[in-house]
């Protein structure tokens, strides 16, 4: 059985979550490649609104096996702040959670590190979320770092201990001022890493592997977005692994001849946290309202999103990188009540009129060229039928599939799990 992805198209925050819980009814298997708990994924059903940073989005159905990848770095604290939510609505999580023993593990210091990294660029800080991630990353390029399978060693504390003390004097190194007490943090952590160990880890490749022999159905679920992506993103305003379909093979252990459908979830616009270029970013008015309508503050670091129009041009780009097959439009429901929508067709780059995705999106460089659509007042909130979508809706819509060439198989009206139309 081929393997299906899932992948977000812009700056992360495109609402995977919620797709992946209403997709995991047809899968056995959801199984996250990459990221760490810098991601937020919400989900909304029976009036309640769950949020999880490492744990698959597939993780509420019963059914169904939620398997951390070799592609994750765990945080073993916020993991166990997360199995604590999930105990609170009774969750049976021990016989669906699955982790990889290859899975890298975020330490304490791997925090200070990121901490004191971005106390040091000043004004020229990435926005990272400080959870950890890159130096964990670094240090698995640098083979220097912890793997969950190391728990499973009598010495592992020392590794520990070594790896914590390098940290240290690499903290100092920065010299700038980062307050902490590392013996309180690594109280929480090494109870925190208690909790991880009464899991079942696993290798997870084989685990995969011996799934797809015998025809178990498996979603791949990344994390953040396709223009975070450390090789193909933004640069250096990126998160520090590969968010693009490339990742789920090295993050699960899956050949690329085994991938089958790759769902695309955009925005119906597009939002970006932290620092960074964004060429059809709204700083008036109608920027604003997106913002609140669409409620627009990171499920992890409650940082307000920038918000602004749609922008075709990144979207193609990241089509192309992953190989999208299907498409999902989120917050359609956002646009509601805008006279005229616009959309970002082509750059005007240096002079030149570009549409594909440039070396450099700073703005000194580029301005979005727009083309101008029909609005809508129809709330779509309540809405569940394609054939009920008003037409300005459904011409925006047409014309994004025509100028993908990917057909744009469901549409969500509301964050609910409920409010989601299938074309």
């Amino acid at each position: 059985m081929a393997v299906d992805l899932l992948l977000g198209l812009q700056w992360g925050d495109e609402g995977k979550g919620k797709i992946v819980d209403v997709l995991t009814s047809k899968y056995n298997i959801i199984a996250r490649f990459q990221g760490g708990p810098n991601a937020g994924h919400t989900l909304v059903f029976n009036g309640k609104k769950h949020v999880l940073h490492t744990i698959p989005s597939g993780i509420f159905h019963e059914d169904t096996v939620n398997l951390v990848g070799n592609g994750v770095v765990i945080d073993p604290v916020i993991f166990n702040k997360e199995l604590d939510k999930l105990e609170e609505q009774n969750v049976d999580y021990r016989k669906s959670l699955l982790i990889s023993r290859k899975a890298h593990i975020i330490l304490p210091t791997h925090r200070l590190l990121d901490a004191a990294s971005e106390a040091s660029k000043g004004k020229a800080k990435i926005g990272s979320t400080l959870k950890g991630i890159g130096p964990t990353y670094m240090d698995k390029t640098g083979r220097n770092g912890m793997r969950v399978g190391d728990l499973e060693l009598t010495d592992w504390k020392d590794k520990y201990r070594a790896l914590a003390d390098k940290h240290q004097a690499m903290i100092a190194f920065y010299n700038v001022d980062v307050q902490y007490n590392l013996q309180e943090m690594e109280q929480e952590f090494f109870k925190s890493i208690e909790v991880l160990k009464s899991l079942t880890f696993i290798d997870s490749e084989e685990y995969l592997h011996q799934a797809q022999k015998e025809g178990k159905t498996i979603l791949a679920e990344g994390a953040q977005g396709s223009l975070l992506d450390i090789d193909f993103g933004t640069y250096p305003f990126v998160t520090s692994s590969n968010t693009t379909a490339a990742g789920a093979c090295t993050g699960l252990g899956i050949p690329p001849n085994q991938i089958g459908e790759v769902f695309g979830i955009f925005k119906a616009y597009t939002t970006r946290v932290g620092s960074g270029p964004f060429p059809t970013e709204l700083f008036d008015e109608i920027g604003e309202t997106m913002g609140r309508v669409g409620n627009e503050f990171g499920a992890t670091t409650g940082r307000s999103r920038r918000c602004g129009w749609l922008d075709l041009v990144a979207l193609r780009y990241a089509c192309q990188v992953n190989g999208v097959t299907k498409l999902i439009m989120m917050k359609g429901d956002v646009l509601s009540g805008f006279e005229t929508l616009k959309v970002c067709t082509a750059y005007n780059y240096k002079g030149d009129i570009i549409h594909h995705f440039p070396y450099n999106i700073e703005a000194e460089n580029v301005t979005p060229i727009y083309t101008d659509f029909k609005g809508w007042n129809e709330d779509l909130t309540g809405m569940t039928d394609a054939a009920d979508m008003p037409q300005a809706l459904l011409e925006y819509i047409e014309f994004l599939e025509k100028e993908l060439e990917i057909p744009i198989t469901i549409v969500s009206v509301g964050p609910d799990r409920k409010q989601t139309i299938i074309r």
